[in-house]
Protein backbone atom coordinates (compact mmCIF):
# COMPACT_ATOMS: atom_id res chain seq x y z
CA UNK A 1 0.00 0.00 0.00
CA UNK A 2 3.00 2.48 1.17
CA UNK A 3 5.63 2.80 2.44
CA UNK A 4 6.67 5.48 5.46
CA UNK A 5 11.22 6.45 6.23
CA UNK A 6 12.56 8.37 8.78
CA UNK A 7 16.70 8.73 8.44
CA UNK A 8 17.97 7.76 12.01
CA UNK A 9 20.92 9.29 12.89
CA UNK A 10 24.07 9.45 15.40
CA UNK A 11 27.73 10.38 15.40
CA UNK A 12 30.05 9.92 17.95
CA UNK A 13 31.69 12.86 19.38
CA UNK A 14 34.13 11.67 21.89
CA UNK A 15 36.49 9.40 22.52
CA UNK A 16 35.28 7.72 25.38
CA UNK A 17 32.93 5.33 23.25
CA UNK A 18 34.33 2.29 25.17
CA UNK A 19 33.31 3.11 29.00
CA UNK A 20 30.23 4.19 27.76
CA UNK A 21 30.60 7.87 28.47
CA UNK A 22 29.32 9.28 24.68
CA UNK A 23 26.43 11.15 24.22
CA UNK A 24 23.29 9.18 22.83
CA UNK A 25 21.75 12.42 21.03
CA UNK A 26 20.84 12.03 17.70
CA UNK A 27 18.53 13.20 14.77
CA UNK A 28 15.48 12.01 13.35
CA UNK A 29 14.74 13.15 9.47
CA UNK A 30 11.51 12.21 7.63
CA UNK A 31 10.75 12.58 4.23
CA UNK A 32 8.88 15.78 4.65
CA UNK A 33 12.15 17.61 5.55
CA UNK A 34 11.73 17.72 9.11
CA UNK A 35 14.88 16.93 11.66
CA UNK A 36 13.44 16.49 15.33
CA UNK A 37 16.11 15.71 18.06
CA UNK A 38 16.22 12.64 19.76
CA UNK A 39 17.82 11.02 22.71
CA UNK A 40 16.99 7.90 25.40
CA UNK A 41 14.53 8.78 28.42
CA UNK A 42 16.18 10.57 31.20
CA UNK A 43 14.74 7.70 33.01
CA UNK A 44 16.70 5.04 30.61
CA UNK A 45 20.07 6.74 30.26
CA UNK A 46 20.77 9.45 32.80
CA UNK A 47 22.37 13.16 31.86
CA UNK A 48 24.96 13.87 30.51
CA UNK A 49 24.51 10.81 28.26
CA UNK A 50 20.78 11.92 27.47
CA UNK A 51 19.03 15.22 26.97
CA UNK A 52 15.59 15.94 28.24
CA UNK A 53 14.89 18.63 26.27
CA UNK A 54 14.90 16.06 23.09
CA UNK A 55 12.18 13.68 22.01
CA UNK A 56 12.89 10.14 23.22
CA UNK A 57 11.38 7.25 21.18
CA UNK A 58 8.83 6.00 24.46
CA UNK A 59 7.10 9.08 24.18
CA UNK A 60 7.22 9.36 20.17
CA UNK A 61 5.37 5.86 20.23
CA UNK A 62 2.78 7.50 23.02
CA UNK A 63 2.38 10.49 20.45
CA UNK A 64 2.23 8.12 17.49
CA UNK A 65 -0.50 5.86 18.31
CA UNK A 66 -2.61 8.79 19.88
CA UNK A 67 -2.19 10.34 16.65
CA UNK A 68 -3.28 8.04 14.78
CA UNK A 69 -6.35 6.83 16.68
CA UNK A 70 -6.95 11.14 17.10
CA UNK A 71 -6.96 11.86 12.92
CA UNK A 72 -9.17 7.98 12.54
CA UNK A 73 -11.86 9.30 14.99
CA UNK A 74 -11.80 12.74 13.40
CA UNK A 75 -12.42 10.74 9.90
CA UNK A 76 -14.65 8.88 11.75
CA UNK A 77 -17.11 11.84 13.57
CA UNK A 78 -17.21 13.92 10.10
CA UNK A 79 -18.87 10.97 8.18
CA UNK A 80 -21.28 10.60 10.90
CA UNK A 81 -22.22 13.99 10.72
CA UNK A 82 -21.28 15.63 13.63
CA UNK A 83 -18.43 18.86 13.50
CA UNK A 84 -15.22 18.71 15.93
CA UNK A 85 -13.79 22.03 17.01
CA UNK A 86 -11.17 20.67 18.46
CA UNK A 87 -9.38 17.52 20.22
CA UNK A 88 -6.49 17.67 23.11
CA UNK A 89 -5.37 14.45 24.24
CA UNK A 90 -3.08 14.07 27.22
CA UNK A 91 -1.67 10.54 26.43
CA UNK A 92 0.22 8.92 28.74
CA UNK A 93 2.47 5.65 28.35
CA UNK A 94 3.28 3.14 31.30
CA UNK A 95 6.48 1.00 30.86
CA UNK A 96 6.56 -2.12 32.81
CA UNK A 97 8.40 -5.40 32.28
CA UNK A 98 7.40 -8.29 30.08
CA UNK A 99 7.54 -11.96 31.18
CA UNK A 100 11.51 -11.84 30.19
CA UNK A 101 11.60 -8.86 32.41
CA UNK A 102 12.36 -6.71 29.69
CA UNK A 103 10.76 -2.97 29.41
CA UNK A 104 8.15 -1.90 27.15
CA UNK A 105 5.36 -0.10 26.67
CA UNK A 106 2.52 -2.06 28.06
CA UNK A 107 -0.31 0.46 28.41
CA UNK A 108 -1.58 3.77 26.55
CA UNK A 109 -4.36 5.91 28.18
CA UNK A 110 -5.60 8.85 26.15
CA UNK A 111 -7.40 11.28 27.65
CA UNK A 112 -9.36 13.56 25.22
CA UNK A 113 -10.80 16.83 25.63
CA UNK A 114 -13.18 17.42 22.33
CA UNK A 115 -14.94 20.24 21.75
CA UNK A 116 -17.99 19.92 19.68
CA UNK A 117 -19.61 22.32 16.87
CA UNK A 118 -22.87 22.90 15.59
CA UNK A 119 -26.40 21.44 16.17
CA UNK A 120 -25.58 17.59 16.53
CA UNK A 121 -23.53 16.55 19.10
CA UNK A 122 -23.12 12.62 19.79
CA UNK A 123 -24.23 11.18 22.89
CA UNK A 124 -21.67 9.26 25.71
CA UNK A 125 -22.89 5.85 23.88
CA UNK A 126 -22.25 7.80 20.53
CA UNK A 127 -18.75 9.00 21.18
CA UNK A 128 -17.74 5.96 22.64
CA UNK A 129 -19.02 3.76 19.43
CA UNK A 130 -16.60 6.50 17.46
CA UNK A 131 -13.42 5.90 20.19
CA UNK A 132 -13.92 1.63 19.53
CA UNK A 133 -14.19 2.57 15.79
CA UNK A 134 -11.40 4.17 15.67
CA UNK A 135 -8.75 2.39 17.51
CA UNK A 136 -10.68 -0.80 15.57
CA UNK A 137 -9.46 1.32 12.15
CA UNK A 138 -6.33 3.03 13.44
CA UNK A 139 -3.33 1.95 11.12
CA UNK A 140 -0.35 1.88 14.35
CA UNK A 141 -2.85 0.35 17.05
CA UNK A 142 -3.46 -2.82 14.40
CA UNK A 143 0.17 -3.16 14.54
CA UNK A 144 1.04 -2.82 18.36
CA UNK A 145 0.55 -5.43 21.20
CA UNK A 146 0.19 -2.19 23.92
CA UNK A 147 -2.95 -1.89 25.13
CA UNK A 148 -4.49 1.20 24.13
CA UNK A 149 -7.62 2.61 26.97
CA UNK A 150 -9.75 5.62 26.33
CA UNK A 151 -10.47 7.57 29.36
CA UNK A 152 -11.58 10.46 31.12
CA UNK A 153 -13.43 14.24 29.02
CA UNK A 154 -14.39 12.86 25.61
CA UNK A 155 -14.36 9.30 26.39
CA UNK A 156 -17.99 9.49 26.01
CA UNK A 157 -18.00 7.93 30.00
CA UNK A 158 -18.66 11.51 31.42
Amino acid sequence: MSSHCATILWTRSSPDFGNGHYTREHTWTFDGGLTIAASPSPSVVAAPWSNPANIDPEEAFVASVSSCHMLTFLHLASRAGFVVGSYQDEAVGVMTKNEKHVPWVSTITFHPKIAWSGDKVPTPAECRSLHHSAHEQCFIANSIKTEVVVAGPGSGAE
